[in-house]
């Protein structure tokens, strides 16, 4: 039987049709079949991150405070430092962290027959881990919570405070016990014959926290009622700042301990400040520690943001 014969037009119609009509079944689409497809995850949308902090590292804190101010908060009594005596006094030593980058730490001390003053200094950086909350926000969280463990008033000077003390802290002042300002961790811990301060009882000094020993209320800033010393807000320093003073008595002496925490952006800064006398009738000027701790605080407020 002969063959037919090939027509080549035959074959390229059928192929244009077997080609158009798979586009029609596969290929059409519209814009509520797209609005469908996105709905259902395909380009999910992210909200944007929390913004950063503006700090990304930290300054080495033994340096960071200029060498004048460090004098004045630690004068001598006449008697001259020889060099390595001064560079030990003046050039503090720093705390061990195990990361610069988000804290550091520097510590001072200076004897004298008028008595031992202390100074640490304690740098935080905030980082916070939640896309939803920035750094900052993160640090003010953290800094209200140092506001509200100091019982600092928050309607003005010499205002009730916001927060009733904790039993533990009631019976601690009905005790006459001191109450720890120089803590890292940010406890608040109302037996410091429990953590007392190390560096003073290992210079033969009894805790401050010892069962007599107890606060005057004379010379208490808390009792101020012209709140100009009394524990309060600061308005003038970083981003929020608040200043405590404590006046103890013991049996070994006196010891008046002041501190400024302020808070710039992602970082919480905090000042100890501290003067321990073993004549009791020599109490601890509250105004003049109170001025030396806030220079230093306004010059390291000054300098971060620089």
């Amino acid at each position: 039987m002969p063959r037919k014969p090939f027509v080549p037009g035959a074959a390229v119609v059928v192929a244009a049709a077997l080609a158009a009509g798979l586009t029609g079944c596969t290929g059409s689409s519209s814009p509520d079949s797209d609005a469908a497809d996105a709905k259902s995850g395909g380009a999910a949308t992210s909200s944007p991150a929390a913004e950063p902090g503006r700090y990304q590292t930290l300054p080495e804190a033994c340096g960071l405070p200029s060498r004048g101010v460090i004098h004045r908060m630690l004068p001598g009594d006449g008697q001259a430092l020889s060099d390595t005596e001064a560079q030990k006094v003046y050039g503090g030593q720093a705390d061990i962290t195990y990361d610069t980058d988000r804290r550091v730490g520097c510590r001072w001390t200076r004897e004298t027959t008028a008595g031992t003053r202390h100074l640490g200094l304690d740098i935080q950086r905030v980082v916070s881990y939640d896309s939803a909350v920035s750094d900052d926000d993160k640090a003010q969280a953290i800094y209200d919570k140092k506001e509200l463990a100091a019982q600092i008033p928050s309607g003005g000077a010499g205002s009730p405070s916001p927060a009733a003390p904790s039993p533990s802290a009631s019976k601690s002042k009905e005790k006459g016990e001191g109450v720890v300002t120089n803590d890292a961790t940010d406890k608040s811990a109302t037996d410091q014959g429990t953590t007392g301060k190390s560096s003073a009882g290992a210079k033969g000094k009894a805790p401050s926290g010892s069962p007599s020993q107890t606060s005057d209320p004379s010379t208490d800033p808390s009792t101020d009622p012209s709140g100009s010393t009394a524990p309060r807000v600061l308005d003038d320093l970083g981003d929020a700042a608040f200043l405590n003073d404590k006046l103890v008595t013991a049996d070994s002496g006196v010891h008046r301990d002041v501190t400024v925490v302020f808070r710039t952006s992602n970082v919480i800064v905090k000042i100890t400040y501290d003067q321990w006398s073993t004549d009791k009738t020599m109490l601890p000027d509250s105004q003049e520690l109170q001025d030396k701790a806030r220079s230093l605080a306004t010059e390291l407020s000054d300098s971060l943001s620089e």
